[in-house]
């Protein structure tokens, strides 16, 4: 795993999904997580292999690891992928309708 993931880092980038991208986080779960009745999802933690969010599925809250395709080597490189995941989920939601 690479050191470009202190938790500074970590927490940075959770923040800001957290802030601003709740319905991304929700999606990843419910698409890459398996969590299909997600209806909400914060990002704990994210690190060069994966990240770590919290889902709400009914009246039960379950920790959720989410792999990614490759290891990160950056925070740039987390931003590309996320952008990249949440592009596929969508895809995946519309065809699936």
């Amino acid at each position: 795993m690479t050191d470009a993931f202190s938790p500074e880092v970590s927490d940075r980038i959770c923040k800001h999904m957290n802030d601003d991208h709740a319905d991304a986080i929700t999606l990843y779960a419910r698409v890459f997580g398996g969590e299909v009745g997600a209806s909400a999802a914060e990002m704990l933690k994210i690190d060069a292999e994966g990240m770590d969010l919290s889902v709400q599925v009914n009246d039960e809250t379950k920790p959720v690891r989410i792999a990614f395709d490759h290891e990160l080597q950056d925070s740039e490189d987390a931003h590309q992928t996320l952008i990249a995941m949440v592009k596929e989920a969508r895809q995946r939601v519309a065809s699936a309708s």
